[in-house]
């Protein structure tokens, strides 16, 4: 199991960041050669499919997830959304928590469990590690303050 977290403060409210953490198709533009397409109806909720397909041409795959989980962010609870990847190659789960922070703006806690279908358990650290450097850099994007 590689399972990674990453810890951000933002200076963004607890509502912004949700909203930005929550754009499934921007995910895509902040991961190199990748795509994500939504592909149920609004609004996002339990339920909600998406799909991100990374790659170029034939060495490409789809990394298709659900949401299990949807509690947006309140002025009582922080906000969770969980996701299951439900791929032939990508598998595990993903958890985005939004929570307001003591001196104003937001905490985010990014935690994954990422999985390669067939790559061996030895590989574990080398794909966590992959993962906070790739999604700790589009988390970062996405919750830019200028944007």
């Amino acid at each position: 199991m590689s399972v990674f977290r990453i810890v951000r403060g933002s200076p963004l409210s607890p509502a912004e960041a949700w909203r930005r953490l929550t754009d499934w198709p921007a995910h895509g533009a902040r991961v190199p050669f990748t795509r994500t397409r939504v592909l149920t109806a609004r609004p996002t909720g339990v339920g909600t499919r998406f799909a991100a397909r990374t790659g170029v041409g034939r060495l490409a795959f789809d990394d298709p997830m659900e949401i299990v989980r949807w509690e947006p962010p309140t002025a009582d609870r922080p906000g969770t959304c969980r996701l299951e990847k439900r791929g032939r190659v990508v598998l595990g789960w993903a958890e985005i928590e939004v929570s307001p922070s003591a001196g104003g703006g937001c905490r985010v806690v990014w935690s994954e469990d990422l999985r390669l279908r067939g790559l061996p358990r030895a590989a574990d650290p080398l794909l966590a590690a992959a993962g906070r450097l790739v999604f700790g850099r589009a988390m970062a994007g996405l919750l830019r303050a200028e944007r």
